[in-house]
């Protein structure tokens, strides 16, 4: 029932994303050409050249939205992901269709037809529709998102949800059910062999039977989903329960007892038939990787030269307000654990190391030089990073480099932090952008690390440059 539910829903999605493209487009040449807000510089085209690109841009939308997995649906989906997905879904429409008018008004289109432009888009029309639809879809979404969440308040429409294990993996189950009421699910209760000798399961959850009656008890409850939370010594009870409830109209999900090796997400290969699991797989590869390269060299290029003169300013200021080097060089270390040179603006006095060795900077650091603790403050001793990125050293977005002389302390105190280094690191993160930077808690950066690391998607890097841009502001105003 439940993936009947979400076919429905999906299919809602695809049909409503399709009629807002539409619209959008058909709102978009009507306030480009006839509001009079735009100046018409290449002649009016009739209406019925936009009306003709409507069923291409029906199926256009819909399709680059299926590439940002918008019709994956999650409950656990944030409003910011949400918009995020539909931004960066409704950029990659507006390539493709650009791309695509251009390439069939050059190579299929008679002479006549493109003297007239008849598959000629507006630019301007382009920039509008993006807006309109992005508008458009992330409010029906919103709308839908309304109506389900006061549906599931009212105890409508939940995920009955059991759980095979009441041992701390499947309490650490149901804290998160019961943490996150968004999702939608409802646990009915567990089902452990110590039911004979206690019925109080957790937070007021009960034990409803044995793992032998798990399929009797999971048609009995109208269970939709059945989640087998058993540790690895149980592993021939776990089969038992695949066995008996796969018999049955239940959705099982299986929470591996790894949790204390798995740190990312674990991804199912396939070896001439042979089921393999490979542990702490990323996405950041392949055709990933080559994005995210090419977006960190196109803004950091654009960034350099837009901040050139500011940067020869600073750096100015940094000669003649203290002795020493304008830049300060310091060896990090980056992807794949290879060391690399970081570059940053001098705000400290210099050779400000040489009683001290290697020490964690503070807020208040007696070190830095007046005009350095301005440039700290403001962050704008981290601009010559660019450098970095452009060079390929790091990327705009990612896990923030640490020393070599820590790194070797944290990694054996933390088994999980070398992960970090899946990918490159950045001159901002998740870690950072949720106030975990400088001088606080390793376990909490490594904790929003590594959930950077192996949820990364261009949505989640732009939603990081906003929230850094955005939060940077409100501190700065403060």
């Amino acid at each position: 029932m439940v993936k009947r539910y979400n076919r429905l829903l999906a299919a809602f999605y695809i049909a409503s994303d399709s009629l807002l493209a539409c619209v959008s487009l058909v709102l978009a040449y009507l306030i480009r050409f006839e509001t009079g807000l735009f100046p018409i510089t290449k002649g009016l085209p009739p209406f019925a050249q936009y009306v003709n690109l409507l069923p291409f841009v029906a199926i256009l939308v819909p399709f680059a939205y299926y590439m940002q997995g918008l019709y994956r649906l999650r409950r656990g989906r944030s409003r910011v992901d949400d918009f995020f997905a539909v931004f960066v879904g409704s950029i990659l429409a507006v390539l493709l269709g650009l791309g695509s008018t251009l390439y069939v008004g050059t190579y299929f289109a008679t002479e006549a037809a493109r003297t007239r432009g008849a598959y000629e888009v507006s630019q301007i029309g382009w920039a509008l529709f993006l807006g309109l639809n992005v508008l458009f879809t992330y409010s029906s979404r919103e709308l839908v998102r309304q109506a389900l969440e006061r549906r599931w308040r009212a105890g409508i429409g939940l995920k009955r949800i059991l759980i095979a294990g009441a041992g701390d993996l499947g309490r650490a189950v149901a804290d998160k059910i019961l943490e996150h009421r968004e999702l939608g699910c409802q646990v009915v209760g567990f089902v452990d062999d110590r039911a004979d000798q206690d019925h109080l399961g957790h937070r007021g959850l009960p034990l409803l039977g044995t793992l032998a009656e798990a399929a009797e008890i999971a048609q009995r409850e109208q269970v939709d989903h059945l989640y087998i939370a058993l540790p690895l010594e149980e592993h021939v009870k776990m089969l038992q329960v695949v066995d008996a409830a796969s018999r049955e109209c239940i959705e099982l999900k299986v929470v591996p007892d790894l949790l204390q090796f798995i740190a990312l997400r674990a991804r199912l290969e396939d070896l001439d038939g042979v089921p393999i699991i490979s542990l702490n797989d990323v996405p950041l590869q392949g055709f990933n990787a080559a994005l995210k390269r090419t977006i960190d060299i196109v803004l950091s290029a654009t960034a350099l030269l837009v901040l050139g003169i500011p940067m020869g300013i600073l750096a100015l200021l940094v000669r003649f307000t203290s002795p020493g080097p304008v830049f300060y060089k310091q060896e990090r270390m980056g992807l794949d654990g290879m060391a690399f040179n970081v570059y940053k603006f001098r705000s400290m006095f210099h050779d400000a190391e040489g009683a001290t060795g290697p020490v964690f900077a503070r807020d208040d650091d007696p070190r830095c030089t007046p005009f350095g603790r301005i440039l700290r403050k403001l962050d704008l001793d981290e601009l010559p990073q660019l450098w970095n990125v452009f060079r390929g050293d790091m990327s705009l977005v990612g896990p923030r480099p640490e020393r070599p002389y820590f790194v070797e302390q944290f990694k054996q105190r933390f088994p999980q932090y070398m992960l970090r280094h899946k990918v490159r690191s950045g001159i901002t993160g998740w870690a950072q952008v949720n106030g975990w930077r400088g001088n606080t808690s390793i376990e909490k950066r490594i904790e929003y690390d590594l959930y950077y690391v192996g949820n990364w998607s261009v949505g989640l890097d732009l939603k990081i440059m906003w929230l850094t841009l955005i939060r940077g502001f409100f501190k700065y105003a403060h």
